[in-house]
């Protein structure tokens, strides 16, 4: 479970999902654990600069939040903080892959769901 944040909002909370995210929720909980009460221009430049492939998507969803802050709800970009970064399990794709001997063995895609919570909190 994440941790409870000590962040004490001053508005209403902003909220951005990615349903499909292609990679294993252990591996998007990963990164995602990096930003947790963070600030979002902190949060940014660790997901720029984070190794793991799941970071690209992940960012892409933070700056769906600062946008939806920005346009929704006419909140000051500077003062966003990373109050939650939940990951959820979305569906598996299965497939089958071709072994000897007339067989096949399972191959599972899966997907996560990624949900942000941005607040705005004193700086």
């Amino acid at each position: 479970m994440a941790k409870k944040s000590h962040i004490e909002p001053l508005s209403i909370d902003v909220i951005a999902r990615d349903r499909m995210v292609l990679a294993s929720p252990r591996k998007v909980n990963l990164v995602a654990g990096l930003i947790r009460g963070m600030a979002v221009s902190k949060a940014l430049d660790v997901l720029k600069f984070c190794k793991k492939a799941v970071a690209r998507d992940i960012r892409k969803t933070l700056l769906s939040a600062v946008a939806n802050a920005e346009t929704n709800y006419s909140l000051n970009i500077d003062l966003l903080t990373v109050r939650e970064a939940y990951v959820g399990k979305s569906v598996v794709l299965r497939r089958f892959m071709a072994r000897a001997k007339g067989s096949g063995a399972p191959i599972r895609k899966k997907f996560s769901r990624l949900t942000v919570v941005l607040c705005e909190a004193e700086g």
